[in-house]
């Protein structure tokens, strides 16, 4: 790729969210951020998708491909064949993030259901 200008602000960018996500307590409450985020949308999303009973399968039907999604992209790579310093790596608080989401929204549909079931 070239090095222009848009290019190397965006470098720089990511740099610094780098930098500034080495902090272990600053990325530790983003990722808690992004649990309570999925908690908060489960809850949200089934209580409006149920209301009216059309939105119900689609409503499942994304959230299983959201999950599945991103379980495949977390838990399915190869860590022997990336090196050190990849792009997966650099983004990796970005994808615990999302993975700390998709919990937090599958534990919010187990909540959800324990309350229609009692």
């Amino acid at each position: 790729m070239q090095n222009t200008r848009l290019n190397t602000i965006v470098d720089v960018i990511l740099a610094r969210l780098a930098q500034w996500f080495a902090n272990p307590w600053r990325r530790l409450s983003i990722i808690l951020l992004g649990l309570l985020l999925g908690i908060f949308l489960g809850s949200a999303l089934s209580t409006t998708a149920g209301q009216t009973a059309d939105w119900d399968v689609i409503a499942a039907g994304i959230l299983i491909i959201f999950t599945e999604t991103v379980s495949r992209i977390v838990y399915g790579r190869n860590r022997q064949r990336l090196p050190s310093v990849s792009r997966a790596s650099r983004f990796s608080w970005f994808i615990e993030t999302v993975n700390a989401l998709k919990i937090g929204l599958v534990y919010s549909m187990f909540l959800e259901a324990f309350k229609l079931g009692s």
